[in-house]
């Protein structure tokens, strides 16, 4: 349901903007921008030929995921996976993923699109960097199926090319040459890289981790991401393992590491960031390195915890990603922002730590990750990119501050979901789209790729 005509969000039951601002009287919507905020007791200035009542809704701003991986939506739960950390983790699911093919990486974006959707995610940014050779288009698909879901895109496209047989991690029949990953970089971004403000589709470049690419990988595309003016991603100390590997390989921490093939910049982000010290957090600070916080992963891989108010002390943009559907099991985001509130809370304390950072972490710390100034705020001239929930379950019974309520009482679903001014989710729905038949597709493809990994 398109909303190009102005409409007025009338008088939401609370809401959060991300600003100083009093909008308790609600949004005034036009085209794919917020064209006003509304004080409490106030009509719009603004002409509007719709009001929407909000009355029983809370509203913030459309959650921001930073980093995921689509594709591990069809390996949720796999028995031969359980209880390992990240490099036996990875160890076993390779070769499962190394089956992956056009139909079923299909099914798992558009499972993974309508699960974030649904739970109030408006952006999502995700971080393929497996590529077989019946596989090469895998950016492609994603374009196409969040054009048609209406999902803001900022998609990587990953690589790796240090395969098993030169010390890596990955299978080699998902590795590819240095030089087929930077052609095809190039030729992602010169066909899909939007600048424009409210831009629906952009593009990074993600070598996958320092103990999948080349060195030479890693210059050469920090290199090629300056030229062509866009972002660049990683894994980057998620495990004590990998600072350990990352020093017998190349004899040096990971912010060392980072600095020496020319990464340690405001360009780059990095998902997880957990096991830095007080000198090298300081040093990404000073370079506008973001991090995106993956507090669900991080406990179900028990890689640690990221030091966020640190990160953001220094320098460094802070948001939150879901991360891959295989070390997390959903792609939920509002769950997510509960997630990173509790898990800092054990870290810094239940008073050091609210419901509001939560909420900035997966709003307007995220857009800052991402590069972007137009989403993140619910405040004039943003995009009109906004999640509503209703606090109508039992879970919510009783809750005194609607807000708090949200997280503390574990909202997972929302009402509605509002895309660059387009309705995506009404009554808690996907809008012109079967779930069902979606879901059907998804399971389908699980079950082939599974049965693959076993022939």
């Amino acid at each position: 349901m398109s909303t190009k005509r102005t409409t007025w969000l009338a008088n939401p039951l609370a809401i959060f903007t991300g600003t100083d601002e009093d909008a308790r009287g609600g949004l005034v919507v036009s085209g794919p921008v917020i064209v006003e905020i509304v004080p409490l007791n106030s009509e719009p200035v603004t002409p509007y030929e719709e009001k929407v009542y909000l009355t029983d809704q809370v509203v913030i701003p459309g959650l921001i995921n930073t980093h995921h991986h689509f594709y591990q939506t069809l390996t949720r739960a796999l028995p031969a996976a359980l209880n390992k950390e990240l490099f036996p983790w990875l160890q076993t699911l390779y070769p499962v993923w190394a089956n992956l093919d056009p139909e079923v990486h299909r099914a798992a974006t558009r499972l993974a699109l309508a699960e974030l959707l649904l739970s109030g995610c408006t952006t999502a940014s995700d971080h393929h960097y497996l590529f077989p050779a019946n596989l090469t288009d895998a950016i492609d698909h994603q374009v196409e199926i969040g054009s048609e879901m209406g999902v803001r895109l900022a998609l990587t496209r990953g690589s790796m090319s240090l395969g098993k047989y030169q010390g890596g991690l990955p299978p080699n029949s998902v590795v590819q040459t240095e030089q087929a990953i930077l052609a095809d970089s190039e030729r992602l971004v010169a066909k899909y890289h939007d600048r424009s403000r409210f831009s629906m589709s952009q593009i990074a470049l993600a070598p996958c981790s320092p103990f999948s690419v080349t060195t030479e990988l890693m210059r050469d595309t920090a290199i090629m991401a300056e030229k062509l003016d866009v972002r660049l991603h990683t894994h980057l100390a998620e495990t004590i393992d990998e600072e350990n590997f990352c020093e017998k390989m190349f004899g040096m921490r990971t912010v060392d590491y980072l600095e020496s093939v020319g990464w340690l910049s405001n360009r780059t982000w990095l998902a997880h960031g957990i096991h830095f010290n007080e000198a090298e957090i300081k040093r990404l600070g000073q370079a506008g390195t973001g991090v995106c916080h993956c507090p669900s992963s991080n406990m179900m891989l028990a890689s640690g915890i990221c030091h966020v108010k640190e990160l953001e002390v220094a320098g460094s943009p802070v948001g939150l990603g879901v991360d891959g559907s295989a070390s997390n099991d959903c792609s939920n985001m509002i769950q997510e922002v509960r997630q990173a509130m509790y898990i800092q809370r054990l870290r810094y304390g239940s008073s050091a730590v609210t419901h509001f950072d939560a909420y900035r972490w997966g709003t307007s710390g995220s857009a800052k990750v991402l590069g972007r100034d137009d989403i993140g705020t619910l405040a004039k001239g943003m995009a009109a990119d906004i999640a509503t929930f209703k606090l109508d379950e039992p879970r919510f019974s009783g809750a005194h501050d609607p807000l708090a309520a949200l997280l503390l009482c574990g909202a997972h679903r929302a009402e509605s979901v509002m895309v660059n001014g387009e309705w995506r989710v009404k009554s808690g729905e996907l809008v012109g789209m079967d779930i069902e038949q979606i879901m059907y597709e998804h399971k389908r493809a699980a079950a082939t790729l599974a049965a693959r990994a076993i022939a």
